[in-house]
């Protein structure tokens, strides 16, 4: 997979970049959230329109589960591969993602459990809803997410947020009064969380 590896320090961020986006994006995030973190940003191997993703969609807000599933495989043969090459152990490593880097986030916690240490999802969806979570005792996961949102409703991430509980992951959700736009105070509020759990 196209991917940018940037060395540096233990924990390694791993970046899911949104529809349209690439493996660059979320940098400067990833620089606001941890100054000293080596960086792992993976582009979407799904064209749609143009834009990367990183899995199919039947339309809006509506995921092509069986591509989901097959491309979330593919994405922890890469990270499996990549934490082998980098000299990184890849459940240290923080998993961040926005909108639908995000809900692939989501999508390998469903299917291959407590695959990082912890994950920030900006503006995630429930990525399976027929899958139950295995067992995620130890992963601290920060989900931000906006009351205004016309891609991702409330509901979304009030029900990840369940699912994740009832899984026994460690969960903080932090809500703007905005849309779908990842904001300066959500980053900041990821980071605030992301320094009591480092």
């Amino acid at each position: 997979m196209e991917h940018i590896y940037i060395d540096g320090k233990s924990p390694v961020l791993i970046l899911f970049h949104g529809t349209g986006g690439n493996e660059k994006s979320l940098l400067s995030i990833a620089r606001e959230l941890s100054p000293s973190s080596a960086i792992l940003g993976i582009r979407g191997n799904v064209s749609e329109n143009g834009m990367n993703r990183y899995f199919r969609r039947l339309s809006e807000g509506v995921f092509d589960e069986e591509d989901l599933r097959f491309r979330s495989e593919e994405i922890y043969q890469f990270l499996l591969e990549a934490s082998r090459k980098y000299f990184y152990d890849l459940e240290d490593a923080i998993a961040v993602g926005y909108s639908n880097g995000a809900n692939i986030i989501g999508s390998l916690l469903y299917l291959k459990g407590k695959v990082f240490s912890a994950a920030i999802l900006h503006h995630p969806m429930v990525p399976l809803r027929n899958e139950k979570l295995k067992d995620l005792t130890g992963l601290n996961v920060f989900i931000g997410a906006g009351k205004n949102d016309p891609i991702t409703p409330m509901s979304e991430a009030e029900d990840l947020e369940k699912h994740l509980r009832e899984a026994n992951a460690s969960v903080y959700v932090h809500w703007e009064n905005k849309g779908h736009q990842l904001t300066l105070s959500e980053v900041e509020a990821a980071r605030e969380w992301l320094l009591k759990k480092v």
